[in-house]
C-alpha cells in the first residue's frame, strides 16, 4: 500500500495557484470592469475577448486539474479538529471545481446566445447587444459569479485558519517541494 504524501503533485499544485490568478482576475474584470464599460463603447469589444479568453482558459485548466487530481495521490485531508468543519472543507472543495465549470457553461451560453463569437472573434463588425441583461443566461453567469467569490473567500479563510490558528503548516501542502 503507497502512504500518501506530504504534498500535492507539483502539476496539481501549479494547476491550483494558476487558476487562482486567472480565476481573481476574470472575477474581477466581469464584475469591476465589463459591468462599467457601456456595451457602446468599442472598448467593450476588447475587454469581452480578454474575459472570454480567460473563461475559455479557465474550463481547459479546471478539467485538467480535476483529471490530475484523479490520477495522483493526494496528501490525506487535514482534519480541523470538528467533523462538521471537515465535512464543510471537503464539500468547498467540490463545489470550488463545479461551480467553476457552471460558471464556464453558463458563459458559453451567453456568448452564443448573444452572438458574441462573432461580434467579439469574428470581426463580423456587428454591434453588442444594448444589454446582456435580457439573456437569461447572464443572470445564471453574475449569480454564479457571486457563488464563486464566496467559495473563494471560504477556501482562503480556511487556509488561513490552517495554518495561522491551528498551525498545522497546511499551505506546504500545496507548494512545490519534495512530496
Amino acid at each position: 500500500m503507497i502512504s500518501a504524501p506530504s504534498r500535492y503533485h507539483p502539476l496539481a499544485v501549479t494547476l491550483h495557484w494558476l487558476l487562482a490568478v486567472i480565476l481573481i482576475i476574470a472575477l474581477v474584470m466581469g464584475s469591476q470592469v465589463l459591468e462599467k464599460i457601456p456595451n457602446t463603447d468599442p472598448e467593450k469589444i476588447n475587454a469581452l475577448r480578454g474575459h472570454m479568453m480567460a473563461g475559455g482558459l479557465i474550463l481547459l485548466l479546471t478539467l485538467l486539474r480535476i483529471f490530475v487530481r484523479f490520477k495522483t495521490i493526494a496528501p490525506n485531508p487535514a482534519p480541523t479538529g470538528s467533523a462538521l468543519l471537515d465535512k464543510v472543507a471537503a464539500l468547498v472543495h467540490v463545489l470550488l471545481n463545479l461551480v467553476v465549470i457552471v460558471m464556464a457553461i453558463s458563459g458559453i451560453a451567453l456568448a452564443f446566445s448573444a452572438g458574441l463569437p462573432d461580434i467579439v472573434f469574428g470581426g463580423s463588425g456587428q454591434p453588442l447587444p444594448i444589454s446582456f441583461q435580457d439573456f437569461p443566461a447572464r443572470a445564471v453567469h453574475g449569480i454564479i459569479a457571486k457563488v464563486l467569490m464566496a467559495l473563494i473567500v471560504l477556501h482562503i479563510v480556511d487556509a488561513i485558519y490552517h495554518q495561522f490558528i491551528l498551525k498545522d503548516n497546511l499551505m506546504k501542502r500545496i507548494w512545490f517541494g519534495k512530496r
